[in-house]
């Protein structure tokens, strides 16, 4: 038994340090370098190779290293002896609702705007939004969405949310289904997506969604670049149907230099950063699940494959 760290675009040698720290006794290999393939049996993955799991045929756990498993679920064949499981840490939450507030914020008190009027010393004043005054409508409440909704909600926003099933969560109202989609739409000053990736979701925000905001609302997709089409976010900000998007998702990253998003006046660019893995927290759970795994004791966090999520 050995556990496989397969990474892209992720440094594997931390986690490898402390892993052997936490497990001394276990060895642990960083794909593509395998002494014996036939004793995998246990892999840490973030966005592995297409197709890299059929090279091992004993492989029993796939553990994703974020909240995400698309990247393993869209990459890979998972046979049925292959459970995936995921990190679920409350930082994720509560960085991606710091992440989340601060644009906000920032955006409905013209801080960006102000910041190109200082490039042009240019000064003139303009209206701004209060907080009880502003609607934030949430595709997704799941873990890390119902926390940043209940957030939102506890300091005076108006939020909505919409997600596969009714939620409860204070202050927040929940609405679900295709039938109940446009009504959500309708009521936002600002739409974040914090959906999962799943067939049903891939290309949901497209131009048809985008139509039904109200003519200046504010886009922030912090879900997956697969749920955006690209060229309708362009053209609905081009249009001034949309008066901005943030956008730490896409479906290419690092972002290609030639792409039209980089220069576009409307659209704020950060590295998929707005929450990232904490390794020690994200460790400590791997090393439960392992452990678990080895005394054949249920696992934490398995993902159901027919949800996504």
């Amino acid at each position: 038994m050995s556990i496989l760290i397969i990474f892209e675009n992720k440094n594997p040698q931390p986690w490898k340090k402390i892993l052997k720290e936490k497990l001394p006794n276990t060895t642990v290999e960083i794909y593509p370098d395998v002494k014996d393939k036939s004793d995998i049996d246990f892999a840490i993955c973030w966005k592995p190779k297409n197709n890299v799991f059929a090279q091992f045929t004993n492989l029993k756990v796939a553990q994703s290293v974020g909240a995400a498993i698309d990247h393993i679920t869209n990459s890979q064949t998972i046979d049925d002896h292959i459970t995936v499981t995921r990190i679920i840490d409350k930082q994720l939450s509560s960085d991606m609702w710091e992440f989340l507030i601060s644009i906000v914020i920032s955006q409905i008190k013209n801080i960006p705007l102000y910041a190109e009027q200082q490039k042009s010393k240019t000064w003139r004043q303009h209206e701004y939004l209060s907080i009880h005054g502003t609607t934030i409508s949430i595709l997704g409440l799941g873990k890390i969405g119902g926390f940043v909704a209940e957030n939102f909600a506890k300091m005076g926003f108006k939020v909505n949310g919409w997600s596969n099933s009714k939620k409860e969560i204070t202050n927040v109202k929940s609405y679900t289904g295709k039938e109940e989609l446009d009504i959500f739409l309708s009521q936002s000053n600002f739409l974040i997506n914090l959906l999962p990736l799943t067939n049903e979701t891939e290309n949901i925000i497209n131009k048809n969604m985008l139509k039904k905001l109200p003519k200046g609302s504010f886009f922030i997709n912090v879900g997956r670049g697969e749920h955006l089409i690209e060229k309708d976010l362009l053209e609905l900000l081009d249009n001034s149907h949309l008066s901005g998007a943030l956008l730490d998702v896409f479906r290419e990253e690092p972002l290609p230099n030639n792409h039209p998003f980089w220069q576009h006046p409307k659209i704020q660019i950060t590295p998929h950063i707005a929450s990232t893995t904490n390794v020690e927290n994200a460790i400590s759970q791997i090393v439960n699940n392992y452990e678990r795994f080895t005394k054949n004791k249920e696992l934490l966090n398995i993902v159901s494959l027919n949800k996504g999520y």
